[in-house]
């Protein structure tokens, strides 16, 4: 094998490490919890509670890694591999183990069933992505500026952060009650709409080069610290923003779209067109 081919970029792959390590880590408090759930739900829920912030720190490193790779130049077919290898353990396998234990192993007959189905429509939908991906590089096609079909981190990041929504709304009581039983339609609406054509930007080209108008950016910042503030629920309201976001855009004007959408890349190639002689 040529040894420049069998070296990897180090930091956006540690980035992917790091959220292979947190879908495992949440696997694995999901896992402790139901050894104890019978015996002590309050710990129980203590460790659900856990594995709920390793799936959300795991769309953290999800998001820095892209980011670091595409802001050094460093995209490559391992980092692709690499990515959609620890997505579906921390997108589709904790989420789905995480649904599981708290409410559908209470249904014997279709439980393992709804579960798989989000795993499978995961899998299928990473792989249907490094497809579509290897086609557009072999081509020299631009990389694609949406996804078709809602990314499988943010259906994780949503059934994560209503998990976290619904645990809180149960003050500290360490269990969802009835309210639980939302989860098992959301598992299989959200497969549902990981194979859809709805179109979600992917906001590739958004970097550190990314420029805003002050308004703009007092208006992200704001955004952002309310949402620590209220990291009880606001996560679970941005996620499913972003998912309804992907019903209204085929609505939305072009400018709208551009006003949301808006990408570093447009940008450049404005200011290229406006200083070219």
């Amino acid at each position: 094998m040529n040894e420049r081919h069998s070296k990897i970029y180090l930091l956006p792959n540690l980035m992917t490490a790091g959220n292979l390590f947190c879908g495992f880590t949440a696997t694995l408090k999901i896992l402790e919890g139901a050894l104890l759930q019978a015996s002590n739900p309050d710990a129980a829920g203590d460790l659900f509670h856990t594995a709920i912030w390793f799936i959300l720190g795991a769309c953290f490193f999800d998001l820095l890694d892209g980011r670091l790779a595409r802001l050094g130049g460093h995209e490559s077919t391992f980092g692709r591999e690499f990515d959609s290898l620890a997505d579906i353990v921390s997108f589709g396998l904790a989420p789905a183990l995480m649904v599981y234990r708290i409410v559908l192993q209470e249904f014997p007959r279709a439980c393992w069933i709804i579960a798989f189905v989000y795993l499978a429509c995961g899998a299928l939908r990473l792989a249907r992505f490094n497809c579509a991906a290897a086609y557009h590089e072999a081509s020299g096609a631009a990389d694609q500026k949406t996804f078709t079909g809602f990314p499988i981190p943010a259906a994780a990041g949503l059934i994560a952060s209503i998990t976290l929504f619904l645990l809180w709304l149960a003050e500290g009581e360490h269990h969802l009650g009835k309210w639980k039983f939302v989860l098992p339609p959301l598992l299989l609406f959200l497969s549902f709409m990981m194979f859809s054509r709805f179109q979600y930007p992917s906001f590739k080209a958004l970097n550190w080069k990314t420029k805003k108008s002050i308004p703009r950016f007092l208006i992200i910042s704001l955004i952002l610290i309310f949402t620590v503030m209220n990291y009880e629920w606001m996560p679970a309201v941005l996620f499913l923003a972003y998912l309804l976001y992907g019903f209204l855009r085929p609505w939305l004007s072009r400018e709208w779209r551009r006003e949301i959408e808006e990408e570093i890349g447009e940008e450049s190639a404005e200011e290229a067109a406006e200083q070219a002689p």
